[in-house]
């Protein structure tokens, strides 16, 4: 059999053609699926009938949330507690349109569940169909806890995501006295988590309300009284067991017992915070000078304390790095392994040798002063210049670097002369026939 190729092919127009069934539902709102959905939305469906015969109203059932809220030939077809001034029920030849007005409002982020039963006239077709929607949030959030997490930080925790709009704020108040007053001065968001950073260090062991002014959750819900607040006790640092510095014990046994009013106890309290708070600063002093565990600013004040003379810009674990060795790169300078260590340490570069300077030779009847040969040092310069060779070709700044490291830890009284790097590969040049000549535009090689 032959084969044919056409040259072209032209389609005119395309007859789509769906298997549909008879009775269907359409025209829902709110729709599948759809999310927020206002708490006094009503709930429209239409019941079509695609045959001849018509939607059959008497077998028609609408249930909302497992309860019946429309039944079709009732003397009531739609239930009182759907029946709001919006609720209607619309039939045509081929169409059955059920508007329910809930009465009371949708629970707010509640997934409503509405189930449909019909069938045609004659019950040729039927229909059971189910679909949910999710109705919108006006939950107000909630605050779930406090805790202070230092003496100048405190978490707060709420059921939900939540939002500080500019106005909003958190107020703090202690609830016993002696006790410093406090701000909130910084505010930080994560998701449902606050960390509030407060002006001024807490009194320990004192218990303290925060409540939360104007925040909102991501919907605009703003957090609502008496779930806008909660209770935590001041942060009280860490200290050691055996330690006993009590000052009110401290004093006497007959001014303690002349205490009649309690205002001495007040007063010594008061000067007792004060006395915890400065201990408690002698106490953080090992997380200063720890190399590991001090602020960035401290290992800044460590390097200038060792007098770093490394001008270089590093990194915080580069600072910390360099802090911790720069007393060995000390011991060490004036050697060819220090130079080598400290190269290692900025560059990570290992150098190939530390050589002695060697001046250009000169060859009798071929050298020229000035153009192939140089006139060379003395003995005593000569005897201590070196050179310092690399395994590949740095670039400018490492060039620059490396000669200070290599001019800060060398010697006293000797010169470093030349950086040795490798030359780069040579390139020859190939042969163009009918341009090329031999021994000007190429080489033989």
């Amino acid at each position: 059999m032959s084969t044919v190729e056409l040259p072209a092919l032209y389609v005119d127009s395309v007859a789509l053609l769906a298997s549909t069934p008879r009775l269907v539902l359409v025209n829902r709102d709110p729709s599948p699926g759809e999310t927020g959905v206002p708490v006094d939305a009503t709930v429209t469906l239409e019941l079509v009938d695609t045959g001849p015969d018509g939607v059959h109203r008497a077998s028609a059932r609408v249930w909302v949330d497992g309860v019946l809220a429309f039944e079709g030939g009732a003397l009531t077809e739609i239930v009182p507690a759907y029946a709001g001034p919006l609720a209607a029920v619309v039939q045509t030849a081929d169409t059955l349109r059920v508007v329910l007005h809930p009465v009371v409002s949708l629970a707010s982020l509640a997934t409503v569940h509405v189930r449909v039963l019909a069938q045609t006239v004659g019950g040729a077709a039927s229909l059971d169909e189910v679909y949910s929607f999710v109705v919108e949030d006006r939950t107000a959030p909630r605050v779930v806890g406090a805790q202070a997490l230092t003496q100048k930080t405190v978490r707060v925790a709420f059921d939900e995501p939540v939002l500080v709009p500019a106005d909003a704020a958190f107020a703090l108040t202690p609830k016993s006295a002696p006790a410093v007053p406090v701000a909130v001065a910084a505010v930080n968001v994560e998701e449902s988590i606050v960390l509030l950073t407060l002006d001024t260090e807490m009194t320990p062991d004192v218990l303290h309300e925060v409540v939360a002014i104007g925040v909102t959750d991501l919907f605009g819900n703003a957090v609502l009284g008496p779930y806008d607040r909660a209770t935590f006790t001041g942060f009280r640092p860490a200290r050691p067991l055996t330690r006993r510095f009590d000052l009110w014990h401290m004093l006497p046994k007959h001014n303690r017992r002349d205490d009649h009013t309690g205002d001495l106890f007040r007063f010594i309290a008061c000067l007792q915070e004060v006395t915890d708070l400065l201990l408690a600063d002698v106490d953080r002093w090992p997380d200063i000078f720890d190399l590991e565990r001090a602020p960035d600013v401290f290992v800044d004040l460590i390097l200038r304390d060792l007098g770093n003379p490394f001008p270089f810009e590093l990194d915080t674990m580069g600072k910390r790095r360099l802090a911790s060795v720069l007393v060995e790169m000390y011991r060490q300078k004036g050697t060819a392994k220090g130079i080598q260590n400290a190269i290692r340490f900025f560059l990570g570069i290992d150098i190939s040798a530390i050589t002695p300077f060697n001046a250009d030779t000169l060859f009798l009847g071929e050298s020229e002063l000035g153009v192939d040969w140089v006139l060379g040092p003395s003995d005593r310069f000569a005897r201590y210049a070196f050179n310092v060779e690399v395994a590949r070709i740095l670039i400018d700044r490492e060039r620059r670097q490396l000669r200070a490291i290599v001019e800060y830890l060398k010697p006293a009284h000797t010169h470093f002369v030349d950086l040795v790097e490798p030359l780069p590969p040579v390139l020859p040049n190939h042969w163009e026939l009918g341009l090329s000549d031999l021994g000007e535009t190429t080489d033989l090689h």
